[in-house]
C-alpha cells in the first residue's frame, strides 16, 4: 500500500486526538479563518492564452490551548482548489486539440537533391515519409559501412548490408497505426530551428487524450488533473497544509515545539533559487521558478521538533531542530509536455523518449556521419520499439530507508545570525541511467540486451547528503542584511557521455551572497524608502569531466562552474498600497537574462490588482554532445573513431563529439535560456476575506 494512502486519515485522526483532549483543555477555544480567491490570466504573443487560473484558497487556525503536558496547541490548516482554463479556451496550444504533424530534418538527403525536411513516423528507409531507394542508401553510407566491414558496398545480396539496409531502416510499416503523426510537435520546435541537431515527435495532448509518452505515476497527467491539480491529486492536493502545533515546556526557558503534520519547513535565507531549502520539493508547472516559493513548495506530511534554549552562554538565543520527512517520497513537477510550462522543457523530453522506447519513431539526423564529406550521413532514421528511448520511472516506494532526516544547529549572537544544516534526502530532480536497460539491436534485430553508451534510460531518483549553513548580519553603520548561505552535496548524478552509464556522481558546491539595504531616492519617492536586493548565486561541480574528442568536447554538458546574480528594487506609495518594483536575473554562463517588471495596488482592504511583464533576452543557442556518434550499436553506427582509449573503431563504443542544442543543450541555457519564447503579460486579480 501506498504511503500516501495510509496518510488519508491521519488528517481526522489529529483532529480527533485533539477534540478527545478538550475535557483538559485550560480556556476556550479559538477559531480564526481566512483566505482568498484570485483570477490569474497570463498572455504570450507568440501562442496566446497561457493561463486562465481561478484559484480559491481557505485558511484556519484553532487555538486550543493546554492539553496535559502540552501548552499552546493549535490546529493550523491551508485548503486550496483551482480551475484552469487554459486547457479548454486555448485547446488548440495546451489541450486536447494540440499539436499536428510534427517534421524534423535530415540533412543528408540534400545528397540525393530531396527534402531534407520529413514528416516523423512514416514509411521510408531512412526517413519519414520518404521512400528513399536501397541503392540511394547505399550511395550515401556505403562508403562507411565498407570501411568498417570491409565488404563492398555494391554487394547487395551480403548479409551484414541487406541487415542494414532492410532491417534497420524499414521496420516501420506499422508506424501509422502505433504511433500516428498527429498531436505532435519536435522537440525543441518552440524555441528554434535545430537544424543541426537530434529531435524527434512528442505528443503533447493530456494523457486521457492520448497515452503516448506518459511515463506511469510520473508526468501522466490527464485533462482533469492538468486543469484542476489539487481536487484531482491522488495525494489529496486540496489539503494543501493541515498540522499541530504544540510545545512542551521543560527547565527555565528551555522548551521543545513539535509541529506534526503536512507541511512546508523552509531552510535558508535566500529566494527565488534554492541552497538550503531543499526539504519541500516544487511545483514548477505553475510558472516555471518565478512563482513565490511559499505558494509553489509542495507540503509533505512530516514532524518537525524544535528544542529552545534561549540565551546560552554567549548566545542570545540558540536552537536545535530535528525534521522528520515521513511522506511517500515526491519528486518535483517539472511540467508536462503539452502545458505551459515545463521547466527546462524537459517533460517534453521525457514524454518524446518514452514514446520513442514504447512505439519507435523517427530521429533526426541520426544515420551515421560520412568524415570523408561531412555533408554526407545525418539522415532521419526511424527506430522501432525498445530501442532507444525511456523505459520507466523508478520513484521510491514508501519505507522507512526511504524517509528523510535533517538537523538544524541555529543561533543568534548580537547582530549575527547563524546555522549550520545537515539533511540525508532523495533528489527531487531525476537522473536518467543507462547501460542496464536490454535493448533490441536497431539493425540487427537480435534478442534485447544490455549497450554501452545507448540512449535507452530508467529515471531514477538518487539518494542525496547535504551539509550546510548560513549566516545573515546586520550592519548598523550601513543600515543593511548581510545574507551568505552554502549548501555541499553528495551523491548527486549528471548526464556525462563519457561513461558507458552515460551519468555518473559529482559532489556538488552551491552558495548564495545577498544584501538588502532601505534607499531613499528623493528624486522619485521623498518620504518612503525603497528597498533594493540583490543576489548571487553560484554552482560548482567538484567531479566535473569533460574530454576533447574528434569533433568536440563530451561528458558533463552541465557548467563546471556558473553564476546567477538576481536584483530587486520595491517602492511604495499611497500610503503602501501603490507599490512598483523591478526583478531581474542573468545567468552568467547561458548569458540569458529575464526581467519582470510589476506593480502591486491594494484598492482596498479586500481587493488586490498585481499587472506583470515577464521578459526574457538571450538565447537557447547552447549546444553539446548528443551522443548520435556514441557508437552503441558497432560497427553500424560508427562513422569515425572515438577517443583511442575506445579501442578498434566501428567496435568499440564511445563518442566522437558530434555535438546540437537536442537533447543536452538544455542544461547549459538553463531555466531561463529555454522559456526564451515564454514572454508573457500577467494580470492578478485577488480577493481576500
Amino acid at each position: 500500500m501506498k504511503m500516501s494512502t495510509l496518510l488519508r486519515p491521519v488528517a481526522g485522526a489529529c483532529a480527533a486526538l485533539l477534540v478527545s483532549a478538550t475535557g483538559q483543555v485550560s480556556h476556550a477555544d479559538e477559531t480564526e479563518w481566512s483566505g482568498f480567491v484570485e483570477q490569474v490570466t497570463h498572455y504570450r504573443k507568440d501562442s496566446g492564452l497561457a493561463k486562465f487560473r481561478t484559484l480559491g484558497q481557505l485558511e484556519g487556525l484553532k487555538f486550543i490551548g493546554n492539553v496535559g503536558p502540552f501548552s499552546n496547541v493549535s490546529i493550523n490548516g491551508v485548503l486550496r482548489a483551482s480551475y484552469d482554463g487554459v486547457f479548454k479556451l486555448n485547446d488548440d496550444e495546451y489541450g486536447s486539440k494540440a499539436g499536428g504533424a510534427a517534421f524534423v530534418n535530415s540533412l543528408g538527403l540534400a545528397n540525393i537533391g530531396a527534402p531534407t525536411v520529413v514528416p516523423v513516423n512514416g514509411p521510408g528507409i531512412l526517413s519519414g515519409g520518404l521512400n528513399v531507394g536501397y541503392e540511394e542508401v547505399l550511395n550515401i553510407l556505403g562508403p562507411t559501412v565498407e570501411a568498417i566491414t570491409g565488404i563492398p558496398s555494391g554487394v547487395l545480396s551480403d548479409p551484414v548490408t541487406g541487415v542494414l539496409a532492410n532491417n534497420t531502416f524499414a521496420r516501420n510499416g506499422s508506424y501509422d497505426l502505433l504511433n500516428p503523426n498527429v498531436g505532435m510537435v519536435a522537440l525543441g520546435d518552440h524555441l528554434r530551428n535545430h537544424g543541426g541537431g537530434v529531435s524527434f515527435g512528442v505528443p503533447v495532448r493530456p494523457c486521457d487524450v492520448d497515452s503516448r509518452g506518459c511515463i506511469d505515476d510520473y508526468l501522466d497527467f490527464d485533462e482533469d488533473e492538468l486543469a484542476s491539480p489539487e481536487i484531482y491529486s491522488d495525494r489529496m492536493d486540496w489539503l494543501r497544509e493541515l498540522y499541530v502545533d504544540a510545545a512542551l515546556q521543560l527547565s527555565g526557558d528551555n522548551e521543545i515545539n513539535f509541529r506534526l503534520g503536512k507541511q512546508q519547513v523552509i531552510w535558508g535565507r535566500t529566494d527565488l533559487f534554492r541552497v538550503l531549502d531543499v526539504i519541500n520539493p516544487v511545483d514548477y508547472s505553475r510558472n516555471n521558478i518565478y512563482d513565490e516559493l511559499e505558494d509553489i513548495r509542495i507540503p509533505m506530511w512530516m514532524l518537525k521538533t524544535d528544542f529552545r534554549f534561549g540565551p546560552t552562554g554567549k548566545f542570545d538565543d540558540l536552537n536545535f531542530q530535528v525534521v522528520w520527512n515521513f511522506d511517500q517520497f515526491r519528486p518535483h513537477n517539472l511540467g508536462q509536455c503539452g502545458s505551459p510550462y515545463v521547466i527546462l522543457d524537459a517533460g517534453c523530453f521525457f514524454r518524446g523518449m518514452k514514446n520513442l522506447w514504447d512505439n519507435g519513431g523517427t530521429v533526426a539526423n541520426f544515420a551515421p556521419f560520412n568524415p570523408a564529406d561531412p555533408s554526407l550521413g545525418l539522415l532521419a532514421v526511424n527506430f522501432g520499439p525498445q530501442a532507444i528511448g525511456i523505459r520507466d520511472a523508478d520513484l521510491p516506494s514508501w519505507s522507512l530507508s526511504n524517509t528523510q532526516l535533517g538537523f538544524k544547529l541555529e543561533g543568534v549572537l548580537g547582530d549575527l545570525g547563524w546555522s549550520v544544516n545537515a539533511l540525508t534526502y532523495r533528489s527531487q530532480l531525476p537522473s536518467l541511467r543507462a547501460g542496464h536497460v536490454p535493448a533490441v539491436n536497431a539493425f540487427t534485430g537480435e534478442p534485447a540486451r544490455t549497450y554501452d553508451h545507448l540512449i535507452a534510460f530508467d529515471i531514477a531518483f538518487p539518494r542525496v547528503n547535504l551539509l550546510g549553513g548560513s549566516i545573515d548580519y546586520y550592519s548598523q553603520g550601513l543600515d543593511t542584511v548581510f545574507r551568505v548561505e552554502t549548501a555541499y552535496t553528495q551523491g548527486e548524478e549528471f548526464a556525462n557521455t563519457i561513461e558507458p552509464e552515460l551519468y555518473s556522481e559529482s559532489d556538488v558546491f552551491r552558495f548564495v551572497l545577498g544584501a538588502d539595504k532601505n534607499v531613499f531616492i528623493r528624486s522619485i519617492n521623498q518620504n518612503r524608502a525603497f528597498l533594493l536586493s540583490g543576489q548571487l548565486f553560484g554552482q560548482h561541480l567538484m567531479d566535473h569531466e569533460t574530454q576533447q574528442a574528434t569533433l568536440g568536447k563530451i561528458g558533463m554538458p552541465d557548467w563546471e562552474t556558473n553564476f546567477i546574480a538576481t536584483f530587486l528594487i520595491k517602492g511604495w506609495w499611497k500610503q503602501d498600497r501603490l507599490s512598483p518594483q523591478i526583478i531581474m536575473a542573468h545567468d552568467f554562463r547561458a548569458k540569458a537574462t529575464v526581467i519582470e517588471p510589476s506593480i502591486d495596488w491594494l484598492i482596498t482592504d479586500n481587493w488586490q490588482v498585481q499587472l506583470k511583464a515577464n521578459v526574457k533576452f538571450g538565447d537557447a543557442d547552447q549546444t553539446f554532445d548528443d551522443c548520435r556518434l556514441c557508437n552503441p550499436f558497432g560497427p553500424f553506427t560508427t562513422s569515425i573513431p572515438p577517443l583511442p582509449e575506445h579501442g578498434v573503431a566501428g567496435l568499440q563504443s564511445g563518442s566522437a563529439g558530434l555535438s546540437g542544442f537536442e537533447p543536452l543543450g538544455r542544461f547549459r541555457a538553463g531555466p531561463i535560456g529555454m522559456a526564451n519564447k515564454e514572454d508573457e503579460i500577467q494580470l492578478i486579480v485577488r480577493y481576500r476575506f
